[in-house]
């Protein structure tokens, strides 16, 4: 039963939608943007942010400026040196922060790479509380600058979905980021999907979905039907693995499925039983990733 707030929610969209529908996607998309107070976490996640301390106590941390704050990102070295096999980039979901990428960071350390983890606008260390491509795109870019290049991009969940956009350069004005390889983990491909998901939650209707997509196009220069990951990765071919659950009820297998329709460059390896957040700390899906990347490493591309 939905709550009396989302019910409340729900009843000012469908009025807006009669008598305002301009408004109305604004606000709308202004809802989608917001994201979740960071100092309030649940038990979980603060049993979580505890484990990590000591994992991230070790490591060193950037404040980078953007054009609305700063986005903080977290550099992991591997014991004895500065990463002989090169630099990964880490970006973690929604709701979501380094700490939860742990297991994943340690793989790669593990394995001799350098590993710079990204806190996206609004979550983690970062400042704000909105975030979207254009500004997540933004800070993976801010990254590669003082960072890259990378020997691969690993993004989690709506950190897959910007790790794609910043590799093939989808917002205006902001250069691809240089990555060889992306490893999209739970990462959804179709951002209209997302939009109209959410239009439904919140009973968003079809003129203020319009204006929605109208506010996606003024701030990123282009239209909002362009966001697909499968389509993006067709057109620009980045050697990719994709690692999906089937039983992910917070991103549909679909989106795997789609990501994988780009063509052979792009591998789909099926993570059975993990859910959506489960699948991160899984040491197969993390040997996965970590194989993965280690094939044909450009030496160029090695710091």
């Amino acid at each position: 039963m939905a709550s009396f707030g989302l019910k409340v929610i729900r009843g000012l969209f469908g009025l807006g939608e009669r008598v305002a529908p301009g408004l109305a996607g604004r606000a709308a998309f202004e809802v989608f943007c917001r994201t979740p107070n960071v100092n309030k976490v649940s038990d979980g996640e603060r049993r979580a942010i505890h484990r990590a301390a000591d994992f991230m106590a070790g490591a060193r941390h950037h404040r980078l400026k953007t054009k609305a704050g700063c986005v903080v990102v977290h550099e992991f070295r591997p014991d004895g040196g500065k990463g002989s096999r090169g630099t990964i980039l880490a970006i973690h979901g929604w709701r979501s922060r380094t700490e939860y990428m742990r297991s994943l960071i340690q793989g790669f350390l593990e394995d001799g790479y350098r590993v710079v983890s990204l806190d996206l606008p609004g979550h983690g260390s970062s400042s704000g509380r909105r975030l979207n491509m254009v500004n997540a795109v933004e800070a993976a870019r801010l990254a590669g600058d003082w960072f890259g290049p990378f020997v691969a991009t690993v993004g989690h969940s709506f950190g897959g979905a910007v790790a794609t956009n910043a590799a093939v350069g989808s917002v205006k004005g902001y250069l691809p980021v240089n990555t060889e390889k992306l490893v999209l983990i739970a990462a959804p491909s179709s951002i209209p999907d997302l939009f109209a998901e959410f239009s439904q939650v919140l009973n968003v209707g079809p003129r203020s979905q319009t204006a929605m997509a109208g506010r996606v196009e003024r701030l990123s220069g282009r239209p909002l039907k362009e966001f697909q990951g499968g389509r993006q990765l067709a057109h620009v071919p980045v050697p990719t693995l994709v690692i999906h659950a089937p039983d992910d009820k917070e991103v549909s297998a679909r989106h795997a499925d789609l990501y994988a329709s780009a063509g052979d460059h792009v591998r789909l390896h099926w993570a059975n039983g993990l859910g959506h957040r489960r699948i991160l700390a899984d040491p197969d899906v993390v040997g996965k990733a970590v194989a993965f990347v280690a094939e044909r490493t450009r030496p160029e591309l090695v710091h």
